[in-house]
This record gives structure tokens, sequence and C-alpha cells, in this order.
């Protein structure tokens, strides 16, 4: 019998009073609970007890967990214990703990695979989530009831579904049928859990920047127009089983009259929120901060002081190592972006290093011979592998260095080496887990190409999303099709473009995958 208490109860069995009476195992939680004058130095042994019960029966009998959901719902193994005291789940990961009394209620999840149990108290908002979907509340009522943000609501549902609480439908965000050969698997990047927002809400700028891929004049944008943007984008996410991210851009963010409004209303509604824009003062991040943190805020520099002067407006270099500086004391994650052309391929390098404990994070775009980009010149073809080579190569001691361009994924896999993100996290992502939104209401698969697909104050970004020449831009180029690394690549479309090349049927011109020097 000791042994098959053993087995049961690990823990308990080595707590258990001399002299117990010989009672079946699968009883002695039920006994200890009815008879605590036995046990007076150790008054939580029957919660304790009770727990590994649970945890025993759990993994003999385990219950059939379906692989997908249509909807969120508990998790149908799962466990709610009401326990009387505190501390106890210390006590099983054996921590030298005495439990203390208390009200509390512990949580046991079988693992993905019926092989491990997860054993954890459960947090108000743990049960909060348990209850909105138990009951079918809808978030927006729950958010009322309790006072608080539908974002807010969100991510507490969202939080459960990631410690396994919940059980939460696939991203209906993947990639079309066909859209590589079916023998290369890379099922990560063919599907996304988020999806990006990039919105550009003014056409403002305070810079003007020789290589500008658009200073069109457009019609402005009303907050109320904007409100009903991040509804309809509340609703895509919601109806694609993604989080969302909105990427507030320009011209230059800021500017807008109706920003910080806005940003308010997406930080409520759960998004993610990010900032590429200019250098600022003090006072508008003070205000940004004070309605919730970003997740990065991106800045631009060109190359050295001189060029980057001359390609952005004379001491926007300085300006703009002085507010990386006060981004880093404010403590937000900063990101530097280069547009790559033929002029300043040699101070990128130069810069990197320049920028190592400056910045978190750099990275660059090739030019798209786009808007005023068209006049200048483009990184010679030829020369773009070794670049990308020496990049790579001292990317490995600077950790602020990125890898973004697609095309790294093609000296990567020459080495053997783990696949990047590339541009989006799954190589290009235009039309697929974001799209670009501009002032009047156009939505374009990328910002850098005139990629129109249709208006967001006509059609709804779902409609619009689905939309053949959306499926389009997503299947990429049909030269990509059998390429080993197409789901991290797809090369930049608005590079081919610039080009001149068709960017459905040809190969990005820098791609070097029949090169084999």
């Amino acid at each position: 019998m000791r042994n098959e208490l053993e087995i049961i109860y690990p823990v308990s069995a080595k707590l258990l009073p001399e002299g117990l009476p010989c009672v079946p195992a699968a009883h002695l939680a039920a006994y200890l609970k009815n008879c605590p004058e036995i046990y007076p130095e150790t008054p939580y042994l029957a919660d304790l007890a009770a727990i590994e019960l649970a945890a025993y029966t759990m993994s003999i009998h385990p219950v059939a967990v379906p692989h997908n959901v249509k909807q969120i719902r508990v998790h149908p193994g799962l466990e709610l214990l009401e326990v009387a005291w505190l501390g106890l789940v210390d006590l099983l990961e054996g921590r030298p703990v005495t439990p203390v009394p208390g009200k509390g209620y512990i949580l046991l999840v079988p693992g993905s695979n019926g092989d491990s149990i997860r054993i954890f108290s459960a947090s108000n908002y743990d049960l909060l989530a348990l209850k909105i979907i138990a009951e079918g509340i809808d978030s927006h009522t729950a958010a009322r009831a309790a006072r608080v943000s539908v974002g807010l609501i969100d991510n507490i549902v969202y939080s459960a579904g990631q410690k396994g609480l919940l059980r939460m439908p696939p991203s209906k965000i993947v990639r079309p049928q066909g859209f590589c050969d079916e023998n290369i698997t890379a099922e990560n990047m063919c599907s996304t859990p988020s999806f990006t927002l990039q919105w550009h809400i003014t056409q403002n700028c305070d810079l003007h920047c020789r290589h500008c891929y658009d200073r069109s004049d457009r019609i402005a944008m009303t907050l109320e127009q904007g409100l009903q943007v991040l509804d309809d984008f509340y609703q895509f996410c919601r109806e694609h089983q993604v989080y969302g991210q909105v990427s507030f851009t320009g011209g230059n963010p800021l500017l807008f009259p109706h920003f910080f409004a806005l940003y308010r209303e997406a930080v409520e509604r759960g998004f993610l929120t990010a900032v590429l824009g200019n250098p600022m003062d003090k006072t508008y991040l003070d205000r940004m901060l004070a309605i919730n943190m970003p997740e990065f805020y991106q800045v631009s520099l060109e190359g050295l002081p001189e060029h980057n002067d001359c390609m952005r407006g004379e001491g926007h270099f300085d300006r703009t190592m002085a507010f990386l500086q006060l981004l880093r004391e404010m403590h937000v994650f900063s990101m530097v972006m280069l547009t790559l052309t033929r002029e300043n391929m040699d101070q990128v390098l130069p810069l990197a290093e320049k920028l190592k404990d400056k910045t978190d994070l750099f990275t660059f775009n090739r030019l798209a011979m786009m808007g005023e980009g068209a006049a200048l010149a483009s990184v010679d073809p030829a020369l773009y592998p070794e670049f990308l080579e020496s990049f790579i190569s001292a990317a490995a001691d600077n950790p602020v260095m990125r890898l973004k361009d697609n095309l790294c994924n093609l000296h990567l896999h020459r080495q053997g080496l783990p696949l990047q993100g590339g541009c989006a996290g799954v190589g290009c992502g235009a039309a697929f887990n974001f799209v670009s939104l501009l002032p009047d209401g156009e939505v374009h698969a990328c910002r850098k190409m005139p990629s129109l697909l249709g208006n967001i104050y006509q059609n709804s970004l779902t409609e619009i999303y689905h939309t053949p020449l959306a499926e389009r831009y997503r299947m990429g180029s049909s030269a990509c099709h059998s390429c080993a690394i197409r789901p991290a690549c797809g090369g930049c479309p608005a590079v081919a473009l610039g080009f001149g090349r068709d960017i459905f049927t040809e190969l990005d011109p820098y791609c070097f995958k029949e090169n084999k020097s």
C-alpha cells in the first residue's frame, strides 16, 4: 500500500502521520479531509493530497483534446480546485516552504501531448478569463461590467490562452494554397499569430528627404474616421484570430493633431503600438508614455553625419543621436532604419559601430526607386552578395544589427544556418501579415510601392484583404515558387518594381540564388 501511496501522493506520503489506518489510496484525500485531527502538525495535508490525487487521475485518464477549435473554449482537461492554504504549489515543486492559511484556487492543465501536467495557483485574471469563456460573455460586455477597456479583457483572455487554460482557434492569416512547392516545409512561416496595420495617419512631415517615396497631397483624415479605422481593425483581428499591432507613421505621425487620441484608443482596444517617426521633443514622449509604452520607436539615419544630413537636412544626425539617448533614458526600445543606396553602402558598417551602444536595433531596407527615390542610384546588384556577407559577419559581433533583408536567408541557407524571419517575420509580408493605410483611406499591400488594394472608408479591411488582388500579392512572384527558402524570402517586390520587373512573375533583381560563387 505504501508504494501505491507514494506513486499517487509523492509529496503528501512523506508527511503522513504514523499509525494511519489502512485506507485505499484513491480515498486517502477524502479521508484526510474528514479527519483533520490526526495530522495537527501539517493541517494543509488534505488539500495537498487532493491536488496530487487530481494530478494522478488526470495522468491515467487523459481527456481527448481536439487539435483545432473554431472558437475559444476552456481546455476540456482543465481542473480547478479550491484550497484553504497558500503555498501548496511551492511545496509540490520541492521548495522549503510552510503553507499558510488563505483561500485560493489551483489549476491543473494537461500538457499538449498528455504526458505532463502543469500545476499552478490561479490568478484573478485566470479566473476571470475562465468565467468569460465558460459563460460566453462578450468582451465588450465584460469590459463595461468591470469598467475597464476591452483591450484589457482581450489581453486577459489571450494570456490565459498562452498558459494553456483555453483552447484558441488557429490564426486565419495563412499563405494561399500553392504558395510554394509541396515538398518545402516551413509551416511556422506560412501562418502568423499577428497582423500589423502600418498606419500613415498624416502626410505632414518636418523633413524633406531626398529618397521620400511619397510627398503627394492627400485628403486629411478626421478623428472620427480614425476611430472607425480602429474599430474595423479590431473586428478584422477578431475574425482572423490574430493580435493586432498599429504602427503609427506618416509623414511624421506626431504632427497629426489627433495623434494622442488615436494612440490612446488603439491601446484601449488592446493593440500593440509602435511609432515610425522623427526625433521629437521630450514633452511628446512624456504624453505618449503616460498612455502606454510603445513596442518600439523607429527613426532613420542614412549614413555617417555628412551624408545623412545631405539626405535628411542639416543637423539631423546629431538630433537623432540625442533622441536615441533620450529614448534609452526613458526605457523606450529604439530602432534605426537606413535606406541602402549606392552612395551609403560603404557607410553601413561604420554607422553600425557608432550605434552599437546607442540603439536597440539597427537594420536597412534597399532603396525602392519610387517617388523622389527614383532619382537616386541603387546598389549594383553584382556587389550586393558581398555586402550582405559582410553585414551578416559584422552582425555576429554587434548585437544591435538585425538581418531584415529577405535575401540574407540565401547566405544563411548556404551555410546550413537557421533562417531568419526576414522583412516581416515571414519573408515578404505584403498583404499577408501587414498592410499600409494612408490618410485618405487607401490600403496598399506595401507602402514602398504603388499597390492599391481598396479604400477602408468604402470597404472593410476584411473585404479588402480577401480580394483576388490582395491574394495575388500574398502569392508573390511565381519565379520564387520552387525555391527552398520561399517561405522566409520572396525578395522585395518594391525593389523589383523599381527596376521595371513584373513582381508577379520575375525575381528580385538582387536575388543571387543561381550564383554559386
